[in-house]
């Protein structure tokens, strides 16, 4: 079955793995998280090493290390985790992604940049906090 919207699996992964630090009471390493997303451990990896770089996240290496936040919960929104790793949404939308268009009026412009602009709210609106007790 199709949807009508789609994140990245480097966003998913970050997304899910912020959730999982702010919701864990002590150190949680790369090891833990893969195995809770069912994701590679290199590629959780990589994505939480963004993270770290992009001020977000401090890292411990030995056995008893893992992720903390290096900030509050409720100072990161999930806009501040998407752009971490994709960077900025475009506020155009092009189905083709395109600057060649055969029309003078986007048959989908309207509702996609509709739709793009409610996202980038809806994901500056929500912060990591909101989601600490959710299961």
């Amino acid at each position: 079955m199709s949807t009508a919207f789609k994140l990245s699996e480097a966003v998913s992964i970050a997304i899910h793995s912020m959730m999982l630090i702010t919701q864990s009471s002590s150190m949680i390493n790369v090891i833990q998280i893969s195995e809770r997303l069912g994701a590679s451990k290199h590629h959780v990896a990589k994505i939480l090493q963004r993270l770290v770089k992009e001020d977000f996240l401090d890292s411990i290496r030995g056995p008893k290390g893992g992720f903390k936040l290096k900030k509050k919960a409720s100072e990161i929104t999930l806009y501040d985790i998407y752009k971490s790793i994709e960077g900025d949404l475009s506020p155009e939308y092009c189905v083709f992604e395109s600057k060649l268009c055969p029309f003078d009026k986007c048959v989908m412009g309207v509702s996609g940049n509709k739709f793009t602009a409610e996202f980038v709210n809806y994901l500056k609106s929500e912060t990591l906090d909101k989601y600490q007790n959710l299961k």
